[in-house]
This record gives C-alpha cells, structure tokens and sequence, in this order.
C-alpha cells in the first residue's frame, strides 16, 4: 500500500523524475534560444536524439557523485560545487560521443551544448536550492532578529547553523567587530558594523538576542552585559568559544562576570609535575578536592588515591572519574592509624589535602571538631606525607588565615605554620592560600540562586561585606602549579584581583535572573566573619616567576614548641586563649568592626 511518508527513495524517485522533466525542457529551451524560437523540422530529429542521450548521462553522473541523496534543506555551497562538477563531466562525455558519432546527429547545432549546459546548471540548481530558500523564509519569521558581537570562527559557525537549522531560534542580521578593518564588510552575509554603532543597530534591525561570541576579560563582559541591559535586551546568550561547538549557547552567569582568566596559566608545567604519579587526594569529594582530581585525570596521573569521609561526595566524584584508574577511600583525616595504612599501601608520590571544615559559622559552634578536623587532620596527613617518603605534599589554605578573626581562619593559619615549619626531610611540603571559589558547596553564589529561585529576600551580612573570588577550575590549575614549582617551606599565594562587594553580587545576580522584585536584607555579621579578606601581609612578599603566584616570606615557629603548644590546644579548656596564643593576629570578635588596618 502506498505511503505519502517521505522516505530515502521517494526523494530520490522525485528528483530523478524531475531532473528529467527539467532536462527535457532546457534542451528544448536551449533550440529555440539557439534558432531565435523558431526550430526547422530538419532540427527536431538532433534534438530528440540529443535527449536520449544526454539525460541518462547527466541521470547516472548525479548518481555516482551522489547528489539524490543530499536531503533538500541541506543543500549548500559544497553540493552546488558537486553538482558543476558533474554537470561538466557529463556534458564532456556528451561532446566526446557527438566527437566520436557526428553523422549520428547531423545536422546538430553544436553551440546547443554549452547553452544547454548554462541552462540546466542554473534550472537544476534552481530547483534544489528552492525548498531551502522556503524553509529559511520560514524559519525567519519564526527566529528572532539576533545581534552577533565577535568576527571570528565561531561567529561564522553560528551564522552557517542559523542558516541551515529548523530548530536555531536565532536569525543573526547584523554582527559587532572590534576591527576597525572589518566596519562595513560582509560577514557570511551578514553586515558588519563597528562597537560604537551597537546602539543604532539594536534599533535598526529589531534585535530581540544577542550573542556573544568573543573572548571578553570578566570587566569588559560586565561592562558589556550593562551596556546591552541598559538597552533593554534581556536574551544575551554566550557562544561555547572552547572546542569545535560555539552553537552550543549559555545565559551569561555570575561566574562569567567574575571569572579570572589567569594568563600565565602553564599546563606543560602542570602536566610534567602530575604526569604517571600517583597523587592522594584528601577531601577529595568536596568542591576543591574532586575538581583537583579531575585536573589530574586530564593531566594523566598515573593512579589517584581519592580519600573522603562523606560516602556521598566520594561515590559522586568516584563515579564521575569511573574510566580513570582511581581508588576510593571512606576514611577521616583525624584517624592517623587507618591514614598511615592508606599511605602504606599505595605510597603516593603526591598528596594533596583539600580535607577541612571550612564553613565559618559552623566551625565557630563546633569550635573542638574544628580544632580537631582542620588541625589533627593536617598534622597527620603531613606526619604521615613524611614517615611513607612523599616526594611533594600541598595543603589547601585560605585567605581567612590573614589576620583571622574565626576559628576556621586561625586553624588553616596553625596548619600553615606546621607546614612550613616541620622537619620534612625528603618531602617538599607547600602551602598554597587563596579566597573564595565560584559556586563551591555553602558558598554564597548557591545560597544566593536558591534565594531568587524561591522569589527571595536575598539575604547579605552586611552592605560593606568584600570577597575575593575565582573559578574552581582556575583556582584548581593555579593550586597545582604553584605546587610544580615549590621546593618546600613556600606559602604560596593566588593573584585573586580585586575583591568583590558582596551586595554588588546579590544585585547582579538578581539582574542576571531578569527577576525585578527581589529584596536584599541584611542580616548583619555573623560570628567569627570580617567584612573583608586579605591574601597578603606584607608587601613585600615576593613574586614567582608567575604573575598569578606569590609567596609570602615564612614565619619561623621551632616545631617542637609548636606540636606542645597544638597538645595543649587539645587539652586546654580555654581554646580561643590557646589559639591565640599559637596564632597572636587572631582577634576573636573583631570582624564586626575591623574595615581597615
């Protein structure tokens, strides 16, 4: 029973019938051009003839250089040039025949051949080229005017999909150069214009979308979101500029914003210091930890030792990094007997320990568990780096370590001071310290979507509240670095830029979301917080030969009046006292009031 449901050979079946039809009539077009449409009887003859064997030619050479089985919407540039290809293929063995068998055709009007040949070329062209011409028609109506910012690769890409796509919802009419050289060229037929007539153009053409298809520094993005918000345009999306699929389009985020794109970034440092090792992860399933072990599954790490005491978080990562060759261990860092076991049978020649309680309010009601966790945890993983021959260890550390006013802080500072102090014979051990990382888990950018999601309050500490802030990744890349250069006793520290008022980032997320009615409140400083971060103490801490690492200059601590004074930071009834007494900068309760020093 017959079907109307289009199929590979009903297409084919279709062009074939009307790639005959058409031929048929360009040759009899191409007579009465040749005879100034008056043909003599003495000529029909020829002109038969010329049909039965030209159009089964032409037939069998679309055939073999398979232009039936190029689907009508995709017909491009590329099948236009195959379809010359074998026009002039046939039309030669046709001339060869005539060659070869001239009495054949007598009397024949040669020049019927290259008119022919004009003819069907444009006519059978014509005919494929129709429906796409209908469908992209179509599909304009139904595509919003889009604004393309960028001429390059990936704008072209963009362009090309537009084109060719049913389901791109975005028809680019005109595109945005930063090359004065390109201003009022055509770009894959599209108008080119210069950054300073954006606001002229949006008007002209309707833009209802923008893309951003350029590499912007996180300030010029920002700049340029505002300047394309004040304008009223809401869907700006942003091309994937990484790897061959800058069709793939995102909402610009607030990690976009404040994205720091380190520009000395050494991946064949990095590679050459992870390649075939064996690296030792702890907190391995949190933010920090589990994107350090995807860094060294890319930068081909011989064997990862993932260790976590959360079954959730490790199962997570584990299953993520299934393909590679890892381990998982569910263990606490505070148990030094099943760690030294860890360390004893896989011997890693890297460890890296990311293992800490980091949330400052929680470690200020859980004062013991932090002291506990942060300090005993570090202690013993570096305790057990040195007795199982570690050749590098690196401890994750954080800005809150500067001149603490919380627990959390003072803790990282004792494991910093223990790091760089202890004796560590044949392993390098370094600290690297840096602020706040771009959506890690309690951080305030997921608090912050959650809260717009549900319609808000934003709720912010204080309206003067600064952070440093950095992509995961980048933190991550920069962590392993430092550590690739380090030769032990260095507290390194990340080039974070300049920090962030944390209302700005309340107010621009609310922007970012297109939500109008979202309140800020703010909630006051909670305990231990202090309304800004440092990375640095002194100034004169010196550079490395990365502009995004530092090292500060180290603070001497005799080691063994350092693990007697941790001893009796466990013991002591007072802690905060103690603490204050390993670390004299910690000032409890002053973040309230500390704005400058």
């Amino acid at each position: 029973m017959f079907s109307f449901k289009p199929s590979n050979a009903k297409r084919i079946a279709f062009f074939i019938l009307l790639d005959i039809f058409v031929s048929m009539s360009t040759i009899v077009l191409a007579y009465l051009l040749r005879f100034n449409f008056t043909i003599e009887p003495m000529h029909l003859p020829s002109m038969i003839k010329m049909m039965y064997l030209l159009i089964p030619i032409k037939i069998a050479f679309l055939a073999l250089l398979k232009i039936y089985f190029v689907a009508w919407r995709y017909f491009g540039l590329f099948e236009y040039k195959r379809l010359v290809l074998t026009h002039l293929i046939a039309y030669v063995f046709f001339t060869l025949v005539f060659l070869v068998t001239p009495e054949y055709f007598n009397p024949f009007p040669r020049s019927v051949i290259l008119i022919d040949l004009f003819l069907s070329l444009f006519f059978v062209s014509l005919l494929r080229i129709s429906k796409r011409i209908y469908l992209e028609n179509s599909m304009h109506n139904r595509q919003k005017p889009t604004l393309i910012i960028g001429t390059n690769d990936a704008s072209a890409t963009i362009i090309k999909n537009a084109l060719n796509s049913h389901t791109f919802d975005y028809f680019p009419v005109a595109l945005i150069t930063y090359h004065r050289e390109l201003m009022g060229t055509y770009f894959v037929g599209v108008r080119v214009y210069g950054e300073d007539e954006m606001e002229e153009v949006i008007k002209l053409h309707r833009i209802g979308a923008v893309i951003i298809a350029k590499e912007f520094t996180n300030e010029e993005l920002d700049t340029l979101y505002g300047r394309l918000h004040r304008l009223r345009l809401k869907e700006i999306k942003m091309a994937n500029l990484v790897g061959e699929r800058p069709t793939q389009l995102k909402d610009i985020s607030i990690e976009d914003l404040l994205a720091r794109h380190p520009k000395d970034l050494d991946k064949a440092q990095i590679e050459a210091f992870i390649k075939n090792k064996t690296v030792l992860i702890t907190g391995a399933g949190g933010s920090i930890g589990s994107e350090i072990a995807r860094q060294c599954t890319v930068y081909k790490a011989k064997e990862l030792i993932l260790l976590d005491h959360s079954e959730y978080n490790l199962y997570s990562i584990g299953e993520e990094l299934q393909q590679s060759n890892s381990k998982l261990i569910m263990q606490n860092v505070v148990d030094k007997q099943k760690l030294s076991k860890t360390f004893e049978k896989y011997r890693p020649d890297i460890v890296i320990h990311a293992a800490a309680y980091k949330h400052v309010p929680l470690c200020e009601a859980n004062l013991d568990e932090a002291i506990v966790n942060n300090v005993v945890g570090t202690k013993n993983t570096i305790d057990c780096a040195i007795e199982y021959g570690v050749d590098k260890f690196v401890l994750i550390s954080t800005d809150k370590a500067v001149r603490p006013t919380n627990v959390m802080g003072t803790t990282k500072r004792i494991c910093e001071l223990y790091a760089s102090n202890v004796v560590s014979n044949k392993t390098e051990i370094v600290a690297v310290r840096f602020g706040n990382v771009l959506g890690s888990s309690g951080s305030v950018i997921p608090k912050f979507k959650a809260q717009i999601e549900a319609g808000g309050p934003i709720t912010v500490t204080h309206p003067d509240i600064t952070r440093y802030f950095m992509l995961i990744p980048e933190a991550c890349e920069l962590v392993l670095q430092a550590a690739s250069i380090g030769r032990g006793g260095e507290l390194f520290i990340l080039d974070m830029g300049e920090p962030v008022r944390i209302v700005d980032l309340a107010k621009k997320m609310i922007e970012l979301s297109g939500e109008k009615d979202i309140e800020i409140l703010f909630s006051g400083l909670r305990a231990g917080e202090k309304l800004y971060e440092e990375l640095l103490i002194n100034e004169s801490d010196a550079k490395t030969q990365y502009d995004s690492i530092m090292v500060a200059k180290p603070t001497h601590y005799a080691i063994d009046k350092l693990q007697a004074d941790i001893n009796e930071l466990l013991n002591s009834n007072d802690k905060i006292a103690k603490l204050k007494k390993i670390v004299p900068e910690f000032t409890p309760d002053s973040g309230k009031n500390l704005k400058e020093v």
